[in-house]
């Protein structure tokens, strides 16, 4: 019987760490839960650490964390309860931890994944932010303290998938080593895919939260509506696979049954299919390079009947684009695009701008502020200040 791994779930309760859960239930032969993690949703936390029984939960919020220790007591339950970001990192490096998940949304889980690689563990990437913000970094620090780093974003786990091996020493010599031509990686293209341009403008925060093949969270889903998302989505994959942007192509596929492709030199495609639950990538890295059940469905071949691809357009989709300059830029550019993005899909959600409008936002964000090589973390951390102060100014004067 395998040795039983300690997970730690950064972002326990959204809808990736849910799905793990879901997994790791699955396997108790094969896993336990060392640590829970939220921001200050403590009421679902302490569900998650009824039944699940982590030795930490961690909270950033403190009167949510004080309401997580008062629940768990009356509960009878000895998880104990840290707060702050501090506790995020503690748990992430802690030397029983034989993986994280590192789920947390957005800029706030680049510290605690960033840390998770420092200590050498095994990574499930789901935040692609940490990524497109410090890729450099990230990937440095992954050779430097042999962590092992496995994409959980469904795309990129298909990529990995496709790869020759299985591979998972991305920073070798890039994708022309593997006799890869480019990489395909598909969009759904959200909610908005077929609604007229000159109706954009008057879509609801309900509208484009509403995606037609996925359950995600309200911000992954709006940058999923405006393919923000498919943009971050890019700039993750070279920093995963030593790739230029050139050697990506965006391709419409609404039915997200493919999930994405790898063309290589010889005319092949590699292509790795299955039904839209987070599930199986989930399962896929915390496994491999074995295979466990995931608990999704066999895939219906026939019942799917069709697969449709087109490519992207752009007065459509103007954050899909922004994103590719600032993949090619790169430096700060990325870092500078995704806090815009974060400033303008909260002021969205919020009513306080337009749909149509969080593209201006990031668009004037990334003219205004150049772009420069981080040496350090610093000057990542920087560009994220700086960008989300304009942003807000922007956002501010509508």
């Amino acid at each position: 019987m395998s040795v039983i791994q300690s997970i730690t779930v950064l972002g326990a309760t959204g809808s990736i760490g849910v799905s793990t859960l879901d997994v790791i239930a699955r396997h108790p032969e094969r896993y336990r839960v060392f640590a829970l993690t939220a921001d200050r949703r403590w009421q679902e936390l302490a569900t998650q650490c009824l039944v699940h029984q982590p030795r930490y939960a961690v909270l950033k919020d403190p009167d949510s964390a004080r309401e997580l220790e008062l629940e768990l007591r009356r509960q009878g339950c000895k998880t104990e309860v840290l707060q702050g970001a501090t506790a995020l990192e503690q748990v992430a490096v802690h030397e029983s931890v034989d993986a994280v998940m590192a789920a947390i949304v957005g800029a706030a889980g680049l510290l605690p994944t960033l840390a998770a690689v420092r200590a050498g563990k095994k990574v499930l990437l789901a935040n692609k932010e940490a990524l497109v913000m410090a890729g450099g970094l990230f990937t440095r620090a992954v050779a430097e303290h042999k962590a092992v780093l496995l994409p959980i974003d469904s795309e990129h786990n298909a990529i990995f998938q496709c790869l020759p091996n299985h591979r998972a020493d991305y920073l070798g010599d890039g994708l022309k080593s593997s006799g890869v031509r480019k990489v395909l990686l598909t969009a759904s293209g959200g909610p908005f895919r077929n609604t007229p341009i000159s109706d954009l403008p008057k879509v609801t925060p309900e509208q484009a939260c509403a995606h037609p093949n996925w359950s995600m969270g309200q911000k992954i889903s709006v940058d999923s509506a405006t393919m923000l998302n498919k943009g971050l989505e890019l700039i993750e994959a070279c920093w995963l696979f030593n790739a230029r942007p050139q050697q990506i192509q965006v391709v419409i596929h609404p039915q997200s049954v493919i999930h994405s492709m790898v063309e290589y030199i010889d005319g092949s495609v590699l292509a790795q299919l299955g039904n839209p639950d987070m599930r199986t990538p989930i399962a896929h890295a915390l496994a491999w390079p074995e295979r466990i059940e995931s608990g999704v469905a066999s895939l219906d071949l026939i019942a799917t009947a069709r697969l449709d691809f087109s490519s992207p357009d752009y007065t459509r989709f103007p954050c899909l684009q922004l994103a590719q300059q600032a993949a090619e830029v790169s430096g700060t550019a990325p870092a500078i695009l995704n806090a815009a993005n974060e400033e303008a899909v909260a002021a969205f959600l919020q009513r306080r701008i337009r749909f149509d409008q969080i593209a201006v936002v990031i668009g004037e964000v990334l003219s205004h502020l150049p772009s420069i090589e981080p040496v350090d973390l610093a000057h990542v951390q920087g560009a994220d200040t700086e960008a989300r102060a304009l942003a807000q100014q922007l956002i501010a004067h509508w």
